[in-house]
């Protein structure tokens, strides 16, 4: 049976992707953020997923305000990335699993979510940053991918509560996946920041460093809180976090701790990085 080794957190800013091409992961401004992936790459060598599942909101380049699914899973063999307008390098392609998708996508129907399949799908920087920090040291991308789209962009978004349950059905359809496969679950995005208005550049500490400690031991506290709750306390982007409870749902209620590191300001964003794995 294929099953989850764990699941990982982290930021998908624009400007790490350019930090990566100009090489400047050592100097003062970025060398504490990149080195808080150090351990998460030695983690991720160790348990050598062979299926990197990859929540993360498109921006722009498959679906734009007058198309968004709330929900979209990428049922391809190949997924190529492409700019969606920051000027970031365009990356290798990655392989999927188009088989180990249709079988997502209709185990969460039965589970009552209706989502919607891509069989041609692009990656921008929500799902290409999460696996370059991961993965850029090597040849080639060691694992096949799915990446899975949550809309946080056109409101109404789905509810924190929404993205909690949607994990446990995430959990569901993998566990039930007869193929012996191991897949790692990354909830990408966040964490406080907010790009436009009277409260351009927030990033409210406090409440990322909760939000960390939530996912980690009680995901209730996150699931409970309505959008606008989110929005007031970790900005209009920032509300990006409810992807985090995606990769939650999908874990045991109690979780082990493998690594946790949090860094701000990065470009105007507080970044987060958990390791999570499950504690039985």
């Amino acid at each position: 049976m294929a099953r989850i080794v764990g699941g990982v957190t982290t930021s998908h800013i624009p400007a790490i992707g350019n930090a990566m091409t100009e090489g400047l992961e050592n100097t003062p401004y970025w060398k504490r953020f990149f080195d808080g992936y150090e351990p998460v790459k030695r983690w991720l060598e160790d348990v050598k997923p062979d299926i990197a599942l990859v929540v993360y909101n498109d921006h722009g380049l498959n679906f734009f305000l007058n198309n968004i699914p709330t929900f979209a899973i990428g049922c391809a063999d190949r997924y190529d990335n492409a700019d969606e307008g920051w000027g970031l390098k365009t990356l290798a392609s990655f392989e999927g699993d188009a088989q180990f998708s249709w079988h997502i996508a209709e185990s969460l129907v039965e589970q009552h979510f209706d989502i919607a399949t891509c069989q041609e799908m692009l990656v921008d920087h929500g799902f290409v940053i999460p696996m370059a920090l991961m993965w850029r040291h090597l040849p080639k991308w060691p694992v096949k991918v799915i990446p899975f789209a949550v809309n946080t962009v056109q409101h109404p978004i789905p509810t924190a509560r929404r993205c909690y349950q949607l994990g446990k059905a995430l959990r569901k359809a993998i566990d039930s996946y007869p193929e012996d496969l191991k897949v790692v679950i990354f909830g990408t995005g966040g964490m406080s920041h907010q790009l436009q208005g009277e409260r351009a550049g927030l990033i409210n500490v406090d409440y990322d460093l909760k939000t960390m400690e939530s996912v980690i031991s009680d995901p209730e506290w996150l699931a409970r809180q309505t959008t606008s709750e989110i929005i007031e306390n970790a900005g209009t982007e920032g509300v990006e976090i409810i992807m985090w409870l995606v990769m939650r749902g999908a874990l045991d209620d109690q979780v082990k701790v493998v690594h946790k590191h949090y860094h701000t300001p990065i470009s105007n964003t507080g970044a987060g990085v958990l390791v999570l794995q499950n504690a039985a």
